[in-house]
């Protein structure tokens, strides 16, 4: 305590100073308009500057909430569009409980749910992305995963309780039927296990006029959605041993920075693949079709 009251004593001549301007700028910005009104417009902007840089701030900390708000609007209103819905044939009336309809009477096609990306590669021949949500939150194997921007992702492959593991589009195992937009040839969508920058199309015709820049979107016959990006076009490969090219697609989603995702229920898709599986067995049953 001593040694503050040396302290104020020796300086005593610079505080009084510093007082009095104090009080002197008080009267001067209090008792005259033009200052006051010069004072008043330069404390606003060093405020506002201020304010601006404390807001940039706490927005970079309130993010994460705010884009998990926003994932959870773009799963409402993806549960909205039309593709996810199938107009009845009139012609046959059938009234099943477990088919959710709509109010004009559409049948649901798709469900949307919102999911975290937890974990993700994309340095490995097989790629694996793993989400925070599992069989509690309603997820199954085969249900595809689409970007918070709209873009195709990959396939859910194993699910536990609370999180699942989605094969990626990066993955030499991952084989999808897609669309080419501009021309309607289906092709099959795949990965080389090379640069995570590019995929590989299939199956295109030669006679197809293809060029850089078309797009490549999901189609009905996979379990994605219809008419999701999946990419473009970024080189067309003429193979010389075949009549199809072989495209090099750049992906539309962006894999090296997947935060939040939707993963998509295709309702019908288990029967499909039930009536699929049963044909086969009858077709190549002998019994059936004896030679």
């Amino acid at each position: 305590m001593r040694n503050i009251f040396l302290f104020i004593s020796r300086y005593r001549t610079f505080f009084t100073f510093l007082i009095l301007q104090v009080v002197a700028l008080w009267f001067l910005f209090n008792y005259n308009r033009f200052h006051r009104t010069k004072f008043l417009g330069i404390a606003n902007e060093i405020t506002g500057r201020i304010n601006t840089q404390y807001n940039k701030v706490e927005d970079y900390f309130a993010m994460k909430a705010e884009n998990q708000r926003l994932n959870r609007l773009n799963d409402s209103l993806m549960n909205l569009l039309p593709q996810n819905f199938d107009t009845p044939d009139t012609s046959y009336r059938l009234v099943k409980d477990s088919v959710a309809y709509d109010t004009t009477g559409r049948i649901r096609q798709y469900v949307w749910r919102d999911a975290k990306v937890i974990y993700n590669t994309i340095n490995f021949q097989k790629n694996y992305i793993q989400l925070n949500r599992g069989a509690n939150q309603g997820v199954r194997d085969n249900m595809s995963v689409i970007s918070s921007d709209g873009s195709a992702v990959g396939v859910v492959v194993n699910v536990s309780p609370n999180y699942s593991v989605v094969m990626s589009l990066l993955h030499v195992q991952s084989k999808r039927s897609v669309l080419l937009k501009r021309t309607g040839s289906m092709g099959i969508i795949e990965w080389d296990g090379k640069n995570p920058h590019y995929l590989v199309l299939r199956n295109i015709p030669r006679s197809d006029s293809v060029v850089v820049g078309d797009t490549v979107l999901t189609n009905v016959f996979s379990e994605f959605p219809p008419g999701f990006m999946v990419g473009r076009v970024a080189e067309v490969v003429k193979d010389k041993g075949s009549n199809f090219h072989i495209l090099k697609i750049r992906p539309s989603a962006n894999f090296f920075s997947l935060q939040q995702v939707h993963v998509v229920e295709k309702l019908h898709l288990n029967e499909q693949k039930e009536l699929l599986e049963a044909t086969r067995k009858k077709i190549d049953d002998p019994k059936n079709f004896p030679g």
